[in-house]
């Protein structure tokens, strides 16, 4: 986000860290399992149904097709699914 000049300025202002630790001590309090997924993680690239992942997704591409055997979906519900079904992801902080 700092590469675009139009966010750069929004984004640098922003303490996502402080709000990373409120949201945990949020949730901590009120019983909510917290769910923060390793940077890297390919949740929108990585199909839903079968796993298998697709190297050439652009920004752009605003539908999911896998191409092992033509899933289709949304790729925000795609990777909204993916992030629920993560095996890797870490709770604390």
């Amino acid at each position: 986000m700092m590469k675009y000049r139009h966010l750069a300025k929004a984004v640098k202002g922003q303490n996502f860290y402080s709000f990373r630790v409120k949201l945990a001590d949020k949730c901590k309090k009120n019983g909510i399992e917290s769910r923060i997924a390793d940077r890297w993680y390919p949740s929108s690239r990585q199909c839903s149904e079968c796993g298998s992942i697709r190297k050439d997704l652009k920004l752009s591409d605003r539908t999911y097709r896998c191409d092992e055997w033509g899933f289709v979906i949304d790729r925000d519900r795609n990777a909204s699914i993916n992030l629920l079904n993560a095996k890797d992801y870490t709770v604390a902080l």
